[in-house]
């Protein structure tokens, strides 16, 4: 399967429009004969930078509440109509997706965002939504933990995939779990700033044995609207690159096929030959023939936590 990465600029709490972008994307990598499409993290609509450059963690703060208003507003239902659309998108184009996305609470989490990574296979649709386990440093401030309701490997095609969320990858029990459920590629989503992303997605394909693919975005103060709570305040201090990409597809034998340009936006690609994956595992399997489940076990809590479990009144059952 040839595997590609999206490294672009979301349309910054727009996401109507950032669904536009992701749909011409789609289109895009249709064209180029590409079967599954990364886009990085939080893409949709837009990573929560502000909150290391603004003092996020001033508790009660009129400004910081406003912002994070404006955060959860832009943030996307799963299902949704958006969602939908790029659903659609998938399936006319034949390309499944791999989708960091801002995911707001339906019900009793309506007040909160979790940093989500959504599978969504060309033929089957939406297959998978992973909300990170554990948001990182500022993140939670802005970011509920998720679960390992989306812990999953995903059969797409002939290839297994699977995915993690910035430095969930960094996780070794989250990424034993991976490939364990025998992934082929995986999916490493970032916000962009390369010094963080590149030893991971080296780890991860050394570790596994797999094609790793590290999708990061770019973001210019430009990128950010001038209603934004802070954005006078990032423009007085200077500040103009956010993020500037860093995006890379590496082989299983730790070889880089594909580096995207720093601070382009671009779609990089490569054919991840499956038997490259069989080779580099005749020496080492993780969770194989060099694994001792004899003295080291995993256990996995898949559940979906929910806070409300409704049961049926017996009086509508009488009715």
């Amino acid at each position: 399967m040839k595997i590609g990465a999206a490294q672009l600029r979301p349309c910054w709490l727009d996401p109507a429009r950032t669904t536009d972008k992701i749909v011409n994307a789609i289109a895009q990598a249709g064209r180029e004969g590409i079967g599954l499409l990364a886009f990085p993290e939080a893409f949709l609509s837009g990573y929560p930078f502000w909150l290391c450059r603004t003092n996020g963690a001033a508790f009660d703060d009129a400004r910081q509440k406003r912002a994070y208003a404006q955060f959860l507003d832009a943030a996307v239902e799963v299902p949704s109509p958006l969602i939908a659309r790029i659903t659609e998108a998938a399936r006319d184009h034949g390309v499944s997706v791999y989708l960091g996305l801002n995911e707001r609470g339906r019900a009793a989490a309506r007040g909160s965002v979790y940093c989500s990574l959504l599978a969504i296979d060309a033929a089957r649709g939406l297959i998978g939504t992973h909300r990170k386990l554990v948001p990182t440093f500022d993140e939670r401030l802005c970011w509920a933990p998720g679960d390992g309701q989306g812990l999953k490997v995903h059969q797409i095609g002939d290839t297994r995939v699977s995915g993690l969320n910035c430095w969930e990858n960094w996780m070794p029990l989250a990424r034993f779990s991976l490939y364990a459920g025998g992934t082929d590629v995986h999916v490493s989503v970032w916000p962009g700033n390369p010094a963080v992303a590149q030893n991971a997605v080296q780890l991860i394909a050394h570790e596994g044995r797999v094609w790793s693919m590290g999708v990061s975005g770019v973001l210019h103060l430009d990128d950010i609207p001038s209603d934004f709570e802070f954005r006078a305040d990032l423009e007085a201090a200077g500040m103009q690159s956010i993020f500037s990409g860093g995006s890379q597809i590496i082989a299983p034998d730790g070889r880089v096929a594909a580096a995207a340009t720093d601070g382009a936006e671009e779609i990089i690609s490569h054919e991840a030959d499956l038997a490259t994956v069989r080779g580099e595992r005749q020496n080492f399997d993780p969770s194989g023939h060099y694994h001792r489940p004899d003295v080291f076990r995993l256990a996995i809590d898949r559940t979906r936590h929910e806070v409300l479990l409704e049961t049926q009144d017996p009086a509508e059952d009488e009715g």
